[in-house]
């Protein structure tokens, strides 16, 4: 009765994490119009208020999930859930788009806390056999969030202005904070008593940071270029350094096994092509078809929901069919799905916008339950923990390049001017390019997600020692 107790609160913990990190992302997206307003800011400007968080959670996940390894997940995971308590309130005290910045990297720094140890929780407390069924609950919740967040952050955004949004979600946060220090007992480790690589971590953060800053900029700043270059040496010196030392941030060796490193590249890919989406909806709806806020995230609600619906049942199917099936399903869905978003136009039809959205959220929800399953079936428990912080930077950074690439080609259509009417053109020509190399992007990932193979045993003498 006592272990079914622990495994309620893990679960209901682990869940209000997944849905908090979840409506915030997506409810901020509904003000990006409002906050450009405010701070007179760029476009380009505007895409940093989504990059700056993602790239602070993409940099840091891999280190903290080697240390709730080592000094305890719930105590890393709780840590994460204050720190994006406390950031999400100071963003809603922002007094310029600095300072706006500056808080959406420590946001991103305590959601990383989190991604990086919520699968890894769920994992050592749930058995083999639930693992498929739970970690499509917890992908439901962050569908959940998606769902709610375009439409609480339009109402929000319409009748209070854009702050508000971060006030509701720092009392949301609260709230989870509470549940999590007295509701969720117990405490995991995976390597309890080994050392903490300090340099593989420093290298880790400045590779990843400096790596994709560079993508970012790299139509703003003369030095970007010079920036990616001297990130991605950092990171072929991190890994040259990982392989050689005793207990690494991150073992490389994981990436011999096939399930592994494909399911991992396909989160990538997926990611890539998906995440900026809702931006790129939001600026076209409000600004070229000249919606207000709060009807916008009731057009958006559209894809969320169906995810929602959807994700508990493929994670349950993802225990009885290869998850390679249902995931490689959900990516060639999700292709066809974005290819009619390439050949928009300020009269295209919401209806049909609607349909297009329905028809995405039923591709994600396929691809992203079974791929999660998996990933961390793929590998003995001792490494959940690392394979929960690699399939999450997976996708944040997956997210980031996603936001890079908008960035990138609206710099090029609009360059670093403020968005005005007589830009429309250049932002709906900026919005198909998008939505065109996405999906490019993943018709890639289709082969990437079948490349998996079916899903094997674990076998501890496969695993890295």
């Amino acid at each position: 009765m006592e272990d079914q107790s622990i495994k309620k609160y893990t679960l209901l913990a682990v869940t209000l994490a997944s849905f908090l990190t979840a409506i915030t992302g997506s409810a901020i997206n509904l003000a990006i119009p409002a906050i450009g307003n405010e701070f007179q800011s760029s476009t380009t400007s505007l895409s940093w208020v989504a990059t700056s968080y993602l790239l602070a959670c993409a940099a840091f996940l891999v280190p903290f999930g080697r240390l709730g390894d080592i000094v305890g997940r719930r105590k890393i995971f709780l840590l994460g859930v204050n720190v994006f308590f406390l950031s999400s309130l100071m963003c809603g005290f922002a007094w310029s788009m600095a300072s706006l910045i500056l808080f959406r990297i420590i946001q991103g720094i305590g959601a990383g806390m989190i991604f990086s140890t919520n699968m890894a929780i769920l994992t050592s407390v749930f058995s083999p056999q639930e693992r498929g069924r739970v970690f499509g609950i917890s992908v439901a919740a962050v569908y959940t969030g998606l769902s709610f967040g375009p439409a609480i952050g339009g109402f929000l955004n319409h009748q209070f202005g854009w702050q508000s949004i971060f006030i509701f979600t720092s009392i949301l946060a609260l709230i989870v904070v509470l549940f999590t220090a007295f509701g969720l007992k117990g405490e995991w480790h995976g390597a309890a008593g080994e050392k903490f690589d300090r340099v593989g971590s420093f290298l880790y953060v400045l590779g990843i940071t400096a790596s994709m800053y560079g993508i970012s900029a790299m139509t703003t700043s003369p030095a970007a270029k010079f920036v990616f270059l001297a990130g991605f040496i950092i990171l072929l010196v991190f890994g040259f350094y990982e392989v050689r030392i005793q207990h690494p941030i991150l073992y490389l060796s994981l990436f011999k096994n096939i399930t592994f490193a494909f399911s991992n590249l396909a989160a990538f890919i997926s990611y890539s092509a998906t995440f900026a989406l809702g931006f790129l909806l939001s600026l076209y709806l409000q600004e070229i078809q000249g919606y207000d806020s709060q009807v916008s995230g009731l057009i958006l609600l559209s894809q969320p929901v169906i995810m929602a619906l959807l994700s508990p049942f493929s994670g349950s199917l993802s225990d009885r069919i290869e998850p390679r099936v249902l995931a490689t399903l959900g990516m060639v869905i999700t292709t066809v799905g974005l290819i009619p978003l390439s050949f928009l136009t300020p009269s295209t039809p919401v209806w049909l916008l609607i349909l297009d959205l329905i028809f995405l959220g039923i591709g994600f929800a396929l691809f992203s339950s079974p791929n999660t399953h998996a990933v961390m079936s793929s590998v003995e428990i001792r490494y959940s923990g690392i394979a929960s912080s690699t399939l999450a930077t997976m996708r944040m950074t997956g997210q980031a390049v996603s936001m890079a690439i908008v960035t990138l080609i609206m710099s090029v259509y609009l360059g670093d001017a403020q968005l005005s009417p007589s830009l429309y053109g250049s932002l709906l020509t900026s919005t198909k390019t998008s939505f065109a190399v996405f999906a490019l992007i993943c018709f890639v990932g289709i082969f990437a997600s079948w490349a998996r193979g079916k899903k094997q045993p674990v076998q501890a003498g496969n695993q890295p020692l």
